[in-house]
């Protein structure tokens, strides 16, 4: 089978590996028709993250048909369509029962690696894996980019919307314009937000942003991001704030434009080693977040939501690769020439 690997900072390859065996009950062998690059990825593909040549790539996003089933899977068979959550949880742990799945405490291997390839060895796979109706020849192919954007993005923005309790009537700020940041407007915009404030430095992606549900769009940084972000809250600040990039200007704007007792909804990977707690303590500001509940917001919220075509995540990817394109797919993402790349499986 072939699989995507990191050859060095800013080159990717193909390789010819062994297909995927199961090596557990509760492992699931995946046949992968549809993945793609998030963000995260380019932390490597930069260079940005130590990297040594041959590893492999850290895709974590799919679509796929079930091709085989450890002994103790129940919940899925060999043919079903599924989404693959970045995510594993067990469904039965105090962090999965509360809602929290993407810190899961009945095992350590919690997060898909290396899902770029044809076929994939889903680990812990009897709750996490969430089950689609029919087959992707079922679907066109807008609906399977949005069946896709479950696996990670739309999550993850839900998850910053939930963990800062936007409700009805609310003032968001949404940092970042990549997909997780356009995901998050849908999610505030899901949650009854009336204003919602992007962040966008690109025509494409603040127009998509609008598209989802964005009110006004500030592209400054650092000290005039602030001043005009609470000029369009008359001075108050936010009610929330979603932080999706995880840099250290990105998260100190975030602190600064929510009003006392704001929340901060974090789902940007931290890349900040060092952060000033005083500020946000004497404006009673509180600090959510982390890995999605990728598999309880698909099962609870968000695949309703996609079938019945009241939200198209989809939207986020731009254009379309086949593995064979990798390369150019991760390259494409680098240079932002497009949001999200969606890579085609035959």
């Amino acid at each position: 089978m072939k699989k995507a690997f990191f050859a060095k900072a800013g080159q990717m390859e193909l390789k010819d590996v062994e297909k995927p065996k199961i090596q557990a009950d509760d492992d699931v062998i995946l046949k992968i028709i549809r993945t793609c690059v998030c963000g995260s990825d380019l932390w490597n593909f930069r260079g940005i993250n130590p990297l040594k040549g041959g590893e492999e790539n850290s895709g974590h996003e799919a679509l796929a048909i079930v091709e085989e089933v450890g002994d103790d899977i129940t919940t899925v068979k060999p043919g079903d369509f599924v989404i693959a959550p970045f995510t594993h949880g067990c469904g039965q742990c105090a962090a999965c029962r509360a809602g929290f799945d993407g810190s899961c405490q009945n095992h350590t291997d919690n997060f898909s690696d290396g899902v770029q390839g044809e076929y994939y060895r889903f680990t812990h796979a009897q709750w996490s894996l969430v089950k689609v109706p029919g087959q992707p020849s079922d679907y066109s192919e807008g609906m399977l980019k949005s069946l896709l954007a479950l696996a990670d993005v739309m999550a993850t923005g839900y998850h910053a919307a939930r963990v800062a309790n936007v409700k009805a009537g609310d003032t968001v700020v949404v940092m970042g314009d990549g997909a997780v940041g356009l995901c998050a407007i849908i999610a505030a915009k899901m949650r009854g937000a009336k204003k919602i404030i992007s962040t966008s430095r690109h025509a494409d992606r603040e127009a998509l942003a609008k598209t989802f549900g964005a009110t006004d769009n500030v592209a400054e940084r650092g000290d005039e991001a602030i001043k005009e972000i609470m000029g369009l809250t008359h001075g108050d600040g936010a009610d929330a704030v979603l932080e999706c990039v995880g840099t250290e200007q990105s998260t100190d704007t975030a602190m600064k434009v929510g009003r006392p007792g704001a929340i901060i909804g974090r789902v940007g990977l931290p890349h900040t080693p060092k952060q000033d707690m005083t500020t946000p303590f004497y404006k009673n500001t509180i600090v959510a977040g982390g890995p999605a509940s990728v598999t309880t917001y698909d099962k609870a919220v968000l695949l309703k939501a996609v079938l019945d075509g009241e939200i198209n995540p989809g939207k986020v990817f731009t254009k379309t690769f086949t593995l064979d394109q990798i390369q150019e797919a991760y390259q494409a993402m680098a240079d932002r020439q497009v949001i999200k790349s969606y890579i085609v499986i035959d």
